[in-house]
Order: structure tokens, then sequence, then C-alpha cells
């Protein structure tokens, strides 16, 4: 078994076999961690038996059981104190490694209470290099070159998100959805290449996973959403085999593709989870397009569609739905409301959903040949477990100023941002500007001159050839950027086929990342 490496001197597992505990002494790993209670499953060792291996190998063995889902601050703590006091480096497991990931995240703030900080105090601290990241600190450094800038990132890669429903649909490669994250660092940023833990902002300070702390002027938030692939029984095992796929990640988008080809007659589901998720349309999306290939290629009749939405409606803005109900008509898709996924037995090729009719709630399985799973979203742990979090456990923020609600120094964009509008790459772009301004007024003891308006957009790919461009603000509020006679949302155009598919990963790779601002500009606050 390979273990996934979190930092040099932690890394996590799924189960470990005692095959996997000597595999872990030959790789020079010091102490073993287990994060599972004993009797989970039938055939698991036990806690006292992998102890027992552990120390015939000389391997330190510390046991701190946790339930998953419920994990205390009590748990996080003896897990902290198991870090502290035993020699790396550490290999944790439970039944995935889910577990044992989040416990390391939690307690970073807690071993670096006494972390060494770092001499220089940068102007603008910037947690997280992804689309929001980058574009807000080119539109910083845009306004004002002089800036001493830090941007926290761990990834090696940089991802355009939004291409992968192309990519599940047969349309984009994946290569060009990826870039070297070096080659979108903006010019004159320290890049700090860590993960963030944890947050003092009383001290004005980010706790890095690496055990050093940073110090700021201004601290822009933008870590994104963490995908919870762990939170539905089964599924993290089952992904990328057995028809289980999904586009939220790209090296499974491939898959979906395959699965599309491959599949000629039978089953397909496609599901959607609770709100909040990143681009609330993707979901369809990659319905939609996987119908049109069936048509085209002359299986959808013998293929049984059906879309499970956890939610009530087939999307948030009415605006839309009309165009997009009638491709459900076109390609014959079942649709069941209020049915959430909640357990994938990917070997047995079988899916278990919660439907709510009324007051019931009634489980039900149903067998697939492929499944398209989105997986339940939520705040980073370590911002959730934040002073800056909201109870939602997303950054407290102004919706209109993104400033934060109690930390005048600290502001947040992207997914990561406690705002009701619609979690999209289209967001992040708007917001930034906003960002840049308002941090700059701050900065100089001004009023906060900018707003912003809850944009989002979300090009939904109802067929190859034509989407249907949807365009709002906060409260569902119509917001196009085009004339209706070039583009009405109310139907699908080639038009915002052209834009999705030839227009928009050139925006995103030369315009936003590049601090340049087109149909973006930010718009003045109430009171400005």
């Amino acid at each position: 078994m390979s273990f996934k490496t979190l930092s040099k001197n932690y890394s996590v597992s799924p189960q470990l076999s005692f095959d996997d505990v000597r595999a872990a002494a030959a790789q020079g790993f010091k102490t073993i961690i287990c994060n599972r209670p004993d009797g989970e499953e039938a055939e698991q060792p036990t806690a006292e038996a992998i102890s027992a291996e552990a120390s015939a190998l000389g391997l330190g063995f510390a046991h701190i059981p946790v339930t998953s889902g419920a994990i205390t601050k009590a748990d996080v703590a003896a897990h902290a104190a198991a870090l502290r006091d035993n020699p790396g480096p550490v290999l944790a497991f439970c039944r995935s490694g889910g577990r044992s990931t989040e416990l390391w995240q939690r307690a970073q703030a807690q071993l670096a209470a006494n972390a060494p900080v770092t001499d220089t105090v940068y102007d603008v601290i910037i947690v997280g290099g992804g689309s929001a990241g980058i574009a807000i600190a080119t539109s910083l450094l845009k306004r004002q070159r002089s800036l001493n800038i830090a941007i926290i990132e761990p990834s090696n890669d940089h991802y355009y998100q939004p291409g992968w429903t192309m990519v599940g649909g047969g349309v984009f490669t994946p290569e060009i959805t990826r870039r070297a994250e070096s080659t979108v660092m903006p010019r004159g940023v320290t890049w700090l290449k860590a993960a963030a833990s944890g947050f003092e902002p009383e001290h004005n300070r980010v706790l890095l996973a690496d055990g050093r702390a940073v110090t700021y002027k201004m601290l822009v938030a933008c870590p994104g959403i963490k995908l919870d692939w762990d939170a539905i029984p089964g599924l993290s095992e089952a992904l990328g085999k057995n028809g289980v796929t999904s586009n939220y990640r790209y090296d499974l988008a491939p898959y979906t593709q395959q699965l599309v080809r491959e599949t000629k007659d039978g089953r397909a589901l496609f599901t959607q989870p609770p709100m909040p998720i990143k681009c609330a349309g993707a979901p369809q999306k990659a319905m939609y397009l996987s119908c049109h290939q069936w048509e085209r290629g002359g299986t959808l009749r013998g293929t049984n569609v059906s879309f499970h939405n956890a939610g009530a409606v087939l999307f948030g803005v009415a605006h839309y739905v009309p165009a997009l109900m009638n491709y459900v008509e076109r390609y014959g898709i079942n649709l069941k409301f209020e049915s959430k996924l909640v357990a994938i037995d990917g070997a047995r090729k079988v899916a278990t959903f919660e439907q709510k009719q009324g007051d019931t709630v009634t489980r039900v399985e149903e067998p697939f040949d492929m499944i398209h799973v989105v997986p339940p979203q939520v705040a980073p742990d370590f911002i959730r477990t934040s002073p800056l979090a909201a109870p939602s456990g997303f950054i407290e923020v102004d919706e209109a100023t993104l400033q934060h609600k109690r930390f005048s120094n600290i502001f947040a964009l992207g997914d990561a941002a406690g705002t009701s509008n619609a979690k999209t790459a289209a967001a992040a772009r708007k917001q930034a500007p906003v960002v840049a301004v308002n941090l700059l007024a701050a900065m100089a003891g001004k009023p906060l001159p900018a707003a912003y308006d809850g944009y989002g957009s979300c090009p939904l790919t109802v067929e190859r050839g034509k989407i249907v461009l949807a365009e709002f603000g906060y409260g569902g509020k119509l917001l196009p950027s085009f004339p209706k006679w070039f583009n009405d949302g109310a139907r699908p155009t080639s038009f915002a086929w052209f834009l999705k598919a030839s227009m928009l990963p050139w925006i995103y790779w030369h315009g936003m990342l590049k601090g340049q601002e087109w149909l973006a500009k930010p718009k003045a606050a109430a009171h400005a």
C-alpha cells in the first residue's frame, strides 16, 4: 500500500495490515497512530494486534479512536499530544485516512502555539493560491506594485476547474486544465509553499503546518472549499472503478468520458448534494453532456437516466428552469428531488439514497451501471475551527465589502467566504477587484469604496454546441453581461458555447490570473 504524505513528518493511510506495518518500518516511519475504533468492520485487525506488530519492529504506537463526523476537541488535543510526544515520521491510519487527515489539520493550531515566528512582516498575506488567491494578488499589484505580498499555497499544480466538465464531456483533454503553480505565481510575490493550519488574528499571524508562523498587516483568506468525499460511506474506495466517477476531480473527469462511451444501455445516475457546493450547475452539466452523447450515438433510448438532487428545485434561479426542463424532457431524465446520496457499494454497483416526502425520509437502494457523484462540500477544517469562522463554518464577511465582520484587516473571497452567492470562478473574478480596492482603502484608514453584488455565472452545457448561460447575483437577481438579443439566458445559444469552450479558458489564464478586469470593474459601495 502507498501512504499519503501530508508533511515531511506525517503521512496517512487507510486500514493497515500487518504487511503494511512492516512496510512502514522499512520506509523509516518511527510511530504509528491508529485513529480507528475497534470493531468497525468484521475483518478489521484490533489496535492491540497492530500495536504488538509495531512494537516488535521497534515502532512507537498510539491508539486515539475517533468517530467519523464527530471528532471532539479532546480528540484533537490527544492527537496533538501524540504527535508532540512520539518520534517522527508518523504514520496515522483509520478506515480511509480521512479522520487521520482531519485530526492532523486541526492539531496544527495547538502544535503551532509555540511556533517560531518569521521576522518578515508582510503587507498582505494571501491564504490560497487558487483562482481567487492569484486573482487578488494580481489585482493588488496592479494598483500598488510596492506591496510586500506572500501567498501561502502547498500545491505544485494549478487547475482551471471549470474545464473539468468539458473533460468529462469529451470536449477538452485534461492536460489543458492544469499548469504548474510556479507559472501562475505573480512576479514579485513571495510563495510560501506550505499549508496554512490556523490563525491568530489577535496577533496578525497565520500558522503553517510546517511549524512556522507568519505575520501580516492585512490578510486575505481564500483557501477554497473542502470536497468531503469521506462523508458518503463507500465513496472514496469506489471512485475510479465499478462505474463510479466525478468531474469534481482532475484524475476522474476522463473516467466520466470513458464510462459515457462504454455505456450503451442500463442505468445512469447523477447526484447533487445539499448546498453549498462549487458551481451548482455542474452536476447537471455532466448529465446533459452525457445524454447528448448517448443521443448522438443512438443509445439514449436504452439508457435509464436519473438525477438525484438533494434540493427541491432543478435550479435556484427560476428564470432558467424552463430552458433546462426542455432538455430534461428531451432526454427522458427521471427527476428525483430531495433525494440525497448517503452510501455507495461499488462492488455491488448499488447507491443508497435518503428520499424525503413531506416529513417522511425513506432509504432507497438503486442499482447503477454508472454513477456521477458530486461530494458534499464544507469549509476547510482549519477555517471551520478558526476564529475567522461564522456559524456556517465559512469565513464571516460582509457580503458587499467582503471585509471580515470582526477583524477589520481581514478580507475573504472565493469559495471559503461566507457569502450567499453562487460559488463559481466567475464570482471570484468579480470579487477580486472589490477586495483589492477595499483592502487598500482599509490600509489607508479610508472608507471602503467598492461593493460586490453577488455576481456568479453558470454556463449550463445542455448539449454539445449549446449552453444556457445563467448570470445572476444576490437574491437571484439577473445580471446579464451581454444584450438580450445577443445572448438570452432563457434559451440555449451557440454563442454561450463558444464563450465557454473557446474564450473563457483563455480569459482565465491570460486575463483573470494576470490582473485584467474585463467586465469586472468594481462597483461603488452605497456610501461611496
